[in-house]
């Protein structure tokens, strides 16, 4: 049984996305670099964490998108906070749930602004490829004659 997750609430408080290039401009290949950054973790009280963050989708010379919030996280908040604020570090399963959370969050709105901007969403989308159907034939049948 999984344990419940700590992250109570999350909020953006920035977006900020620019295109460099025109439309009329040949792109060619864009590499799209994704980065998840905590910025600030604060203990409101013995178990309770406000982490601030930000989402960057870097679009090389292209574009850039960038989100920020904040998010809140229950646990040992002062441990937490503690850490962070000795080495810039959190515990590996704790920095992975909130980078997790700040991706699930971040990218639909950025796959969004995106598209406003007309730029590449800064995910892969599925492709959707239909094959022809393969020929069956039956054993020891040969042409049929009318």
């Amino acid at each position: 049984m999984a344990a419940a997750m700590p992250i109570k609430a999350v909020e953006l408080t920035s977006i900020e996305a620019k295109r460099f290039v025109r439309l009329q401009e040949r792109l060619g290949q864009i590499k799209i670099d994704h980065n998840s950054t905590v910025t600030l973790v604060r203990a409101n009280s013995p178990n309770d964490a406000s982490v601030e963050f930000r989402y960057t989708a870097n679009y090389a010379a292209v574009g850039i998108i960038k989100v920020e919030g904040a998010l809140q996280w229950e646990g040992d908040a002062t441990s937490l906070a503690g850490t962070w604020q000795k080495n810039g570090q959190m515990p590996p399963e704790i920095a992975s749930e909130i980078h997790t959370t700040v991706m699930r969050v971040c990218l639909p709105q950025a796959v969004g602004i995106a598209k406003d901007l007309n730029l590449p969403p800064p995910i892969p989308l599925p492709q959707v490829r239909f094959e022809e159907p393969k020929k069956t034939s039956a054993a020891g049948a040969g042409p049929e004659i009318a």
